[in-house]
């Protein structure tokens, strides 16, 4: 059997990205009927037409859709296995954005030290920082993240995942609540005020009501909102409880008597529930990528110095 024609995996990456005869050819540089008659190899190739017309539209065949991604991992690959070793990179000038997505409390507790540790370095980079609306691996996959942190979730085999800390939740009331002046901090105590939860995707339970439920326990979920800064806002004005990252607080989850802010409470939750980890993710053809990785380096750093592993 003959070998297949591997610069036709570079015709198809553009191709399936594009959707278009036309749109490719441009791309790639080629004339119109060029980019016809590879499109025609590549149909007698994987014995699927790939592209159809709709109306005045070309479409994806599902065959197609289903094997875009994997082209497009495919061609990155090939060009990283064929380019050239790259130089040492120049910080200084470096010119590059670098999108994070991660959630609003990652971004109170550690954007500022990882900005200040980027620009220290590179100085016109840009680390733009972008809402999580799921735990998925699209935005990694399609280029339109750099960098995903947080929970690990169904990210999908191929992704690359680095630990950058352990961390747990914590209770915080406003200053001067009843759970502060009346000493410690019971279950009993815990469950007798209404509680303010982040969440996304307007989830109301989780860890602490499963570890709560077990002791024949409840507590009243009075508000739901999307972010743990939100839910720290609301408990700073008002006399519920809010759950939060310890990593979110900084030092302030340490102490007791809150001396590192006049405006709220921080306690250890009364129930055990098991401590998260937070990860860093990434696509692997952006494993060798210098500058990538210098990036990624910078992230456990910040992480590490300011946080246990």
């Amino acid at each position: 059997m003959s070998e297949p024609d591997l610069n036709l995996l570079i015709a198809l990456d553009t191709l399936l990205a594009d959707g278009s005869v036309a749109g490719a050819a441009r791309r790639l540089g080629l004339s119109a009927s060029a980019m016809s008659r590879t499109l025609a190899r590549l149909r007698a190739a994987t014995g699927d037409p790939l592209l159809v017309r709709a109306g005045r539209q070309m479409v994806l065949t599902p065959y197609a859709a289903e094997i875009r991604e994997r082209a497009r991992n495919a061609a990155h690959e090939t060009r990283a296995l064929l380019r050239p070793t790259q130089a040492q990179v120049d910080f200084s000038t470096l010119r590059r954005t670098f999108t994070i997505r991660v959630n609003d409390g990652f971004v109170e507790a550690l954007g500022s030290p990882l900005i200040a540790a980027a620009t220290a370095v590179a100085p016109h980079v840009c680390l733009r920082f972008a809402p999580k609306s799921d735990k998925t691996a699209t935005h990694l996959r399609d280029g339109s993240a750099d960098l995903e942190i947080g929970v690990l979730g169904e990210m999908g085999p191929e992704v690359r995942v680095q630990a950058l800390f352990r961390d747990r939740f914590v209770g915080v009331v406003r200053k001067g609540h009843p759970l502060e002046l009346d000493g410690e901090v019971s279950v009993g105590r815990y469950v007798a005020f209404g509680h303010v939860v982040a969440s996304r995707q307007g989830r109301m339970s989780g860890p602490v009501d499963e570890a709560l439920a077990a002791l024949g326990l409840e507590r009243t979920i009075v508000a739901v909102v999307p972010s743990f800064p939100t839910a720290l806002a609301v408990a700073r004005t008002s006399d519920l409880i809010a759950l939060v990252p310890a990593s979110f607080l900084g030092d302030r989850a340490e102490s007791h008597d809150d001396a590192a802010s006049a405006a709220t409470f921080v306690f250890e939750l009364p129930v055990v529930t098991e401590k998260i980890t937070v990860s860093q993710m990434w696509h692997p053809r952006l494993e060798v990528d210098p500058v990538h990785r210098w990036l990624r380096q910078l992230v456990l750093s910040v992480c590490r110095e300011r946080l246990p592993p």
